[in-house]
């Protein structure tokens, strides 16, 4: 029977971090070339509850990820399942979580935004760049900080 444990330290850490991650991806770095690639140009910036809402949304989206990472980074480490004989570098740990989730769950919901949603590539890579940003961050905090 697997011993799954996460620090709820690392998981708010990781939330911290990911809530600026993604504040400066879609503000200061990306913010203008997303809301063109969007459409959004033309529309007023969000203020008031709108913006409130954005930012808790925000937060809780990166809550959510960092919660079930360390759940699934606790998964798949050897120790968790009695196997000490096995080992894995924490550097490599999270380099693995981050890129295979990156790869299975939100590179492949990209591509339905392209194909379906009629999304450009420009904006399939400032979201899919966001995403491997959020991920590798998120998976080194939780790694290093539990």
């Amino acid at each position: 029977m697997p011993d799954i444990q996460v620090s709820l330290l690392a998981i708010l850490c990781a939330t911290v971090a990911g809530f600026f991650i993604s504040f400066l991806w879609y503000s200061p770095l990306f913010g203008k070339l997303w809301a063109q690639e969007m459409g959004a140009m033309a529309r007023p910036e969000a203020a008031g509850m709108q913006l409130f809402k954005s930012l808790a949304l925000t937060a809780v989206s990166v809550f959510l990820i960092a919660f079930v990472l360390s759940h699934n980074i606790a998964a798949w480490t050897p120790s968790t399942w009695g196997a000490t004989q096995f080992s894995i570098s924490k550097t490599a740990q999270a380099a693995q979580a981050g890129l295979f989730t990156w790869l299975g769950f939100f590179v492949s919901g990209q591509f339905f935004r392209v194909a379906w949603e009629r999304r450009s590539w420009r904006l399939f890579a400032i979201d899919a760049g966001y995403s491997f940003v959020l991920l590798m961050a998120v998976s080194f905090i939780l790694v290093y900080v539990g």
